[in-house]
């Protein structure tokens, strides 16, 4: 059975603190999403700003392979004509095929909350599908506070929902907009309402209860044809549902058909590079697409996987698009690194003796600090150095960082002056940056740029220090430093460890850089 997705990642997920799309964003993600197979794309409303006019008038000059762009708006205004309504005519102007409408369905709303008439309501309702529909559009009608309403005016509610039937509305779609509705609620009204109701159906949640992409995936179960959601769950409030998640679970739990076949592999790779965009680290919890999401780390269970990954792994990550991942920890055992080094040389056997040398060099720096649960890159360079494998690109001969404090008129806080030698070349660079490690990081790119210009793809996403030794003065103790490093598609981590955090950051910003070179090399 087919499922329809409706992504609202651009408008309601806009509505998430913290979010801001560009006009350019916006294309970029509805791309990602056509690329994915996603059905619809509800990108914006063009009747409440500019920008997303500016986005209907360049999206509609681009090809998509599989989306259909969505404008999104409301019904008219109380006690005027349709056609004088100027948000349902930039919905007209917005030149989609397809746009959604939101009315009201619970009383309360109408009564207390747009100050109208029951009567008028369902008159704003049917106006405004029938003016749209005239005009040659495709109406889904977002029945907002629909679950609310009707559990406090039932007869109303269902009223609404027959009101935008018979006013030629293809999908009216459930909104669960405060999301407090619980399953067995759900359950009831979504078949009190398939009674009364001959239209596809849709869904919509928020996730105030934590409980949006459960009770999206029961309504599919319980006959809803289109699910809706933001492909993260990004949203107002706590989110709302997240498709990533929903998508998994109805095409690969459940057997439904969501995106085109084969798709659901490129699940892992299109969330990052949506969360990317967003400017929001991808949570690495999330089902599915999280970088913890098939991370093992107790003995027990890596042993598990190792022997069958059944053991401890729901589905196959490699079905998304995600990769398993063994964490070096205290917990963790001999069948930890094996593990761990078996995903880069699959034929290493237990009696290696460059087993050993590996699990003495990680038992000597984990002694002295280091920690490799939240650093593989670093852990992958120990073992290609010990395979014998790894080139050095450049050694740093020497640096020293000057830092001042900044006044207000000064744009940056130090300076780092670095040697460096790349096979026979000496290169000596100067740099500023927004501290001792931003300059550091900033000379080092501009010395060794010009033999590898691929680093000016390379940024830091993010910078973890912690103080180990309690004994010592915190300016005295042993400081480990764990960057993550991006280039926007793959993301990874290092650590360095010293009494100096310059010098730890250091080491970690080294491996950093040897890790992408010697992956690109190889």
């Amino acid at each position: 059975m087919k499922v329809e997705v409706f992504d609202s990642t651009l408008r309601d997920g806009a509505q998430a603190q913290g979010i801001s799309f560009s006009v350019s964003d916006k294309i970029k993600i509805t791309k990602c999403l056509d690329d994915l197979g996603i059905d619809f794309v509800e990108a914006g409303n063009p009747g409440s700003n500019q920008k997303d006019l500016e986005f209907f008038k360049e999206a509609n000059n681009i090809k998509f392979n599989h989306s259909k762009l969505v404008a999104f708006g409301s019904t008219r205004r109380c006690n005027i004509k349709p056609e004088d309504d100027n948000n349902l005519n930039a919905l007209i102007d917005a030149g989609t095929n397809y746009v959604c409408i939101f009315g009201k369905t619970s009383s309360f709303h109408v009564e207390h909350i747009i100050n109208t008439t029951l009567e008028e309501n369902l008159n704003m309702i049917k106006d405004s599908i029938e003016y749209l529909v005239s005009k040659g559009k495709n109406v889904f009608f977002d029945a907002e506070h629909f679950f609310d309403g009707y559990k406090a005016d039932k007869d109303y509610a269902i009223k609404t929902l027959k009101t935008a039937e018979a006013a030629g509305a293809s999908r009216i779609i459930l909104c669960d907009t405060n999301g407090g509705t619980f399953p067995d609620e759900m359950k009831d009204i979504i078949d009190d309402v398939k009674k009364n109701i001959n239209v596809k159906l849709g869904i919509h949640c928020h996730n105030d209860c934590g409980m949006a992409v459960a009770l999206s995936v029961l309504a599919v179960k319980d006959g809803i044809y289109q699910v809706q959601g933001t492909f993260l769950g990004y949203g107002e409030r706590c989110g709302n549902a997240n498709l990533s998640a929903i998508i998994a679970n109805l095409e690969l739990k459940l057997g439904y058909e969501v995106l085109p076949k084969g798709n659901i592999s490129k699940l892992t790779s299109i969330a990052r590079e949506v969360a990317e965009i967003s400017n929001f680290k991808l949570q690495h919890n999330l089902p599915y697409v999280g970088s913890s999401a098939f991370a093992h780390k107790a003995g027990m269970h890596i042993d598990g996987v190792y022997k069958n990954s059944k053991s401890f792994e729901h589905v196959n990550p490699e079905s998304v698009g995600n990769e398993r991942k063994f964490l070096i920890s205290e917990v963790a055992g001999k069948s930890t690194v094996i593990a761990k080094i078996n995903k880069i040389y699959p034929n290493i056997s237990k009696n290696d003796k460059r087993l050993s040398e590996i699990i003495e060099t990680i038992k000597n720096l984990e002694y002295a600090g280091y920690q490799f649960e939240g650093a593989d890159a670093s852990f992958e360079l120990i073992v290609h150095k010990v395979f014998g494998n790894f080139k050095q690109f450049f050694e740093v001969v020497d640096f020293k960082t000057i830092g001042e404090g900044p006044s207000l008129e000064e744009k940056y806080s130090a300076s780092a002056i670095i040697k460096v030698a790349v096979g026979d070349t000496i290169e000596v660079t100067a740099a500023n940056g927004d501290g001792p490690v931003d300059a550091l990081n900033e000379a080092l790119r501009k010395a060794i740029g010009r033999f590898y210009p691929s680093l000016n793809n390379v940024t830091l996403s993010d910078y973890k220090v912690r103080i180990l030794d309690g004994k010592e003065s915190a300016t005295a103790a042993m400081t480990r430093v764990i960057i993550e490093s991006t280039d926007g598609k793959l993301t990874w981590s290092t650590v360095g460890v010293s009494r100096d955090i310059i010098e730890a950051s250091f080491k970690a910003l080294i491996d950093s850089i040897e890790y992408r070179l010697f992956k690109e090399n190889n």
